[in-house]
């Protein structure tokens, strides 16, 4: 009703689905009476879903309504004059309501549903929770309220009017089933009659620590070599647990057999397997086989939820060992032995041993490897005996150590390619067999005007044997009659001072001290050290302004000195090979002398002269009997024209030489291949009586002779030139 203060007024209609329309909500009424009153609504839903009736004020509804999409409606009514338009009454608002019926179905808000729980859980263990809507009002009693029935799978778990899933049993095995598929329906309150909606839950168990492992096989058998490393593999026992990884927790121990020193068992964390490693060597000749059982269990299992079944699991295993051709095996490691130094009646220390473990036992040979320090200062015999091939020096090197390898000898004589190694220690005891000796940082001095009982340096010694036990080094002096005294400090030092002081260095500028050093060893050794003191200028406050340098003394090693002499005398030994070969030369050239005359003739043909001076007044036997005797170097092809001498018996004379002189030119007047140069022609004709060789430089293989032709220039003037040609002399 429209009232004057005002409030707004409400109108009610129920949403109806089949309702016909136009649908009646209300009437618009009104206290004034006016005949020529017009009713008018305005809104965003006027005119289109409502609409008033003009004279009476009834409102209608034009189109369904649905309270689930809009529930209100908002409206404004007018009361106006017909004649002219004038407003009767002020605007008033008012609400149409749509109110609800039971029209909607309850939704799942998920098609499907996932959860978990442990398995063999209590009953009522809560699993999940399913949740579905109704659109309808909630104010409305029975109208928005959902319950839910499982529908498939309710042996097993059921559900609540809240849509909490629980278990019904007690007894779900993961290990008989993991997974469940169940189908919840929800609907309406209680007694409705009207439609409902499903959903499907996946409802996952979890695995608990429940079962035991079970070995796989009752018993395992193994073959390993008996040169297995121990920690090696021997090989893998494998159980079955049906639980999940994250709950397998195998140990394994052993149950039956004394062999637990010799094996362990250790359990692989990601594949639960026993892996059998030996503890210790094994030795086929010895034990060939080991028999043992061994049990698997799981300590983690909660037995509240153990099912059946033992709690642990039993098998056997077999390993058998097989033989492999060991190495000799040493009876005593490591070996060591003691000597004294320079002992010359010691020569054996000792002896190493070792035997072939294997059934064949086979003989051993022992051999030298390495040797620190490296050198022949101790050998091994065949059959293992130390050996001292000459006394060993302390003093050299304190310890000496070899490794001794053993090697079986095999059937046909060789040697196996498997050995052994030992390690053998020669300790060298000390005696005293060294002096000691005198140690000073520095060059002593002393002040020409140092007063009595100045300490000029302090003296020390070393010794290479080891320190006496009986005491300190004795320092001592040679001589009385100087200028010098030696007070000992009792700590292996000693200072050496001046006696009556005020030196004269006009009279010495350098005194020679000798000092006695004995080492109160067992004997007792003693040196002579010479001390050089420098007497030098000081200033009045005692410091050295001037000293006379002395001579230093370069040493030369005894290994410089050898390759010295070795030098000297290469060089004295290449002198005397080089004059002896100069005089065996000049007795070569003696020997020529004798010789009987040589008849040859060098003939020269050259265009443009000379030569003459060169072929004439000398005879050239002689130099031709020292070619023959002495080296002759290979002949080689002559790049000019050259005859040798016709076969056959012709007789030497005048008409043979022109002969060949003849055939010459016509060779070389036929020959066209020549360039028409001047050209030198060389006849070179050994007559049939002639005993020498050719004396042309051009016949030989080498301008470079090895024959000495010094001795022409003492032949006289006609040999000057021939000596000029080939002397050494530039």
């Amino acid at each position: 009703r429209l009232k004057r203060d005002w409030i707004w007024n409400q109108m009610h209609i129920k949403e109806e689905i089949d309702t016909p329309l136009p649908h009646h909500v209300g009437k618009i009424t009104s206290s004034v009476r006016n005949n020529n009153a017009k009713y008018i609504i305005e809104g965003e839903y006027a005119n289109t879903i409502f609409k008033v009736e003009e004279t009476s004020g009834d409102v209608y509804a034009f189109e369904r309504l649905d309270r689930e999409k809009k529930a209100e409606y908002e409206l404004t009514a007018l009361i106006i004059d017909r004649r002219n338009n004038q407003s009767l009454e002020p605007p008033s608002k008012f609400i149409i309501k749509v109110y609800d019926i039971n029209d909607n179905v309850p939704v799942f808000v998920q098609k499907v549903f996932n959860g978990s729980v442990p398995e063999m859980s209590p009953v009522g263990t809560s699993v999940t929770k399913v949740t579905a809507v109704d659109a309808d009002d909630p104010t409305v009693t029975g109208h928005a309220t959902v319950t839910y029935q499982v529908i498939k799978g309710d042996e097993y778990f059921t559900v609540d009017d809240n849509g909490v899933i629980s278990t019904t049993r007690a007894d779900l095995d993961r290990e008989h089933q993991s997974t469940y598929e169940i189908v919840v329906k929800a609907k309406d309150a209680p007694g409705s009659s009207g439609d409902s909606s499903t959903a499907t839950v996946i409802i996952t168990l979890t695995d608990i620590n429940d079962n035991f492992p079970v070995f796989k096989h009752p018993s395992f058998h193994f073959r390993v070599p008996e040169n297995i490393s121990v920690g090696g593999e021997v090989g893998r026992v494998k159980v079955e647990d049906i639980d999940e990884p994250q709950h397998r927790n195998t140990k394994y121990s052993f149950v039956r057999g004394d062999y637990r020193d010799t094996f362990e068992i250790v359990a692989n964390p990601f594949t639960n397997e026993g892996i059998i490693r030996p503890k210790k060597p094994l030795d086929f000749e010895k034990v060939a086989e080991y028999k043992f059982d061994i049990e698997a269990t799981d300590p983690t299992v909660d037995l509240r939820y153990f099912k059946s079944g033992g709690s642990r699991s039993i098998s056997t295993v077999t390993i058998e060992v097989t033989d492999v051709d060991e190495p000799p095996v040493f009876t005593k490691l490591p070996y060591e032995f003691k000597v004294k130094e320079n002992d010359p009646e010691i020569r054996t220390l000792g002896s190493v041993w070792a035997h072939d473990p294997d059934a064949a036992k086979r003989k051993i040979r022992f051999i030298r490897r390495r040797a620190s320090p490296n050198g022949d200062y101790i050998r091994v015999s065949d059959s293992g005996i130390i050996q001292l091939p000459k006394p060993l020096d302390r003093e050299f090197s304190s310890s000496y150590n070899i490794t001794v390898a053993a090697q079986e000898i095999l059937e046909d004589g060789r040697l196996s390619d498997r050995e052994s190694h030992a390690h053998v220690h020669v300790i060298v005891s000390d005696e005293n067999d060294n002096a000691p000796e005198l140690v000073y940082p520095e060059e002593p001095r002393v002040c020409e005007n140092a007063a009595p009982g100045k300490v000029i340096i302090r003296i020390s010694a070393t010794d290479k044997d080891e320190i006496s036990p009986r005491g300190f080094f004795k320092y001592s002096l040679a001589t009385e009659d100087t200028n010098f005294s030696l007070v000992e400090n009792y700590d292996n030092t000693a200072n050496i001072t001046v006696k009556y002081g005020q030196f004269n260095r006009d009279l010495a500028k350098i005194h020679y001290l000798p000092v006695i050093i004995s080492d109160n060893g067992d004997p007792e050794l003693s040196s002579t050290n010479t001390l050089v003191i420098s007497v030098c200028k000081c200033n009045e406050k005692g410091n050295f302004t001037f000293c006379e340098e002395r001579a230093k003394q370069v040493g030369v090693s005894i290994q410089a000195l050898v390759a010295i002499f070795i030098c000297i005398f290469t060089i004295i030994v290449i002198a005397l090979l080089i004059l002896l070969r100069k005089r065996h030369k000049k007795d070569l050239s003696g020997l020529g002398r004798n010789v009987a005359e040589i008849h040859e003739q060098l003939v020269t043909y050259d265009e443009e002269g000379g030569g003459e001076m060169d072929t004439t007044s000398y005879d050239v036997s002689v130099l031709n009997s020292v070619r023959k005797n002495g080296m002759k170097p290979e002949a080689v092809p002559s790049p000019y024209a050259q005859v040798q001498k016709p076969p056959g018996n012709i007789t030497s004379g005048a008409g043979e030489m022109e002969m060949m002189i003849e055939v010459k030119k016509d060779e070389a007047d036929n020959d066209r291949d020549l360039l028409p140069y001047d050209t030198l022609h060389i006849y070179g004709y050994e007559g049939a009586e002639s005993i020498a060789e050719s004396l042309s430089s051009l016949g030989s293989g080498s301008s470079d002779s090895d024959i000495d032709y010094d001795f022409l220039n003492d032949w006289g003037p006609r040999f000057k030139m021939l000596a000029e040609l080939y002397g050494s002399e530039p």
